[in-house]
């Protein structure tokens, strides 16, 4: 079992009303070195050019599927040259209480061509298998969706 702990630190006065106090906030991850400068999503007053708790969320379902398909992939002797992944999510304010309506994983994965023709098949299969061992979308209970594409390198393709 492993377990994980962070350290957030904010500062700032909140009696003047919501409009008014800071969202800026750091977060340390040990044995991570350094802070992670945080801040609310700019919808809610946050600093737009910070990374907010919807981003974070977002991010650590696709570095997730990432890993979990590289594990998977690695495992089953297939080589990947090359994982380009672009995320999206919306937050349903209009849910009471507000959360995320859905999460989409888009990778676009490189594989390298073999000896024997690969399976593209095999390859979306692979991606299935990550997803249902991601824990991150295990522990969700928003729905994420991967909707992966393949590709497949070698001296004979481009």
């Amino acid at each position: 079992m492993s377990s994980y702990a962070v350290r957030l630190v904010w500062s700032g006065d909140t009696a003047a009303g919501y409009a008014a106090y800071d969202r800026n906030h750091v977060v340390a991850m040990p044995p991570a070195e350094g802070f992670l400068d945080l801040s609310a999503d700019a919808a809610f007053r946050g600093d737009p050019t910070l990374p907010n708790p919807e981003a974070l969320l977002l991010a650590a379902a696709s570095s997730c599927q990432l890993l979990s398909f590289l594990a998977v992939a690695a495992r089953a002797a297939v080589g990947v040259t090359a994982y380009e992944d672009s995320a999206s999510a919306v937050l349903d304010l209009a849910h009471s209480p507000a959360r995320m309506d859905r999460i989409e994983l888009r990778p676009q994965i490189t594989v390298a061509a073999g000896n024997e023709p690969l399976d593209i098949e095999r390859v979306h299969a692979l991606v299935q298998q990550a997803h249902e061992e991601c824990y991150i979308a295990n522990t969700l209970a928003v729905p994420v969706v991967v909707m992966a594409g393949i590709r497949v390198a070698g001296p004979d393709r481009a």
